[in-house]
C-alpha cells in the first residue's frame, strides 16, 4: 500500500500548462469541500532538487479552488519519463507557473486543452524520441 502524506500546495512545481475546465467541473463534483483529504492522493517526484506534480494537477487546482493549502500526495515510484517532465518544468517556469495557484488563468475549454497541451506535449515526446535514436546512432559508431 502507497503511503500518503499531506504536503502544501505551493511546495509542488507544476508540470502542466492548462486546467481543462471540463475535467476541473467533474472533479469539483466528487470534493468534499469541506475534507481535503477526500481528493484521491496526487502522485509527486523530486526532480532536479524540486518536488513536481507528476499527475494531478485538476485535482490540485480544485483543492486551491476549495481554499485548502494542502493536498494529499505519495510518492512515484514508476519509472517514467523524467526527460519529458524537465521539459515541462522548464516551460512551466517560463510560463511563470511556480505554484498550481499560478493556473488560475489559465482554466480553458476541453477542446482548447487538448490543442494547446496534448499536441504541445505530442510533439515534444516526437522530438525527444528523435533525440534519442540520433544518440543511438552516435552511440554505434
Amino acid at each position: 500500500m502507497v503511503k500518503t502524506f499531506m504536503m502544501k500546495l505551493d511546495k509542488i512545481q507544476p508540470t502542466q500548462l492548462f486546467i481543462s475546465s471540463e475535467k476541473l467541473s467533474e472533479v469539483m463534483k466528487t470534493v468534499n469541500p469541506k475534507n481535503p483529504k477526500s481528493i484521491e492522493p496526487i502522485p509527486v517526484k523530486k526532480l532536479d532538487n524540486e518536488i513536481i506534480f507528476v499527475d494531478g494537477h485538476t485535482r490540485a487546482f480544485a483543492t486551491f479552488l476549495l481554499g485548502f493549502t494542502k493536498v494529499p500526495v505519495y510518492w512515484e515510484s514508476e519509472e517514467l519519463d523524467w526527460d519529458a517532465y524537465k521539459i515541462c518544468v522548464k516551460w512551466c517556469k517560463k510560463a511563470k507557473i511556480r505554484t498550481i495557484i499560478d493556473l488560475k488563468n489559465r482554466v480553458i475549454s476541453q477542446k482548447d486543452f487538448e490543442v494547446l497541451w496534448y499536441r504541445r506535449c505530442e510533439e515534444m515526446q516526437r522530438k525527444l524520441q528523435r533525440k534519442r535514436e540520433q544518440n543511438l546512432v552516435k552511440a554505434k559508431d
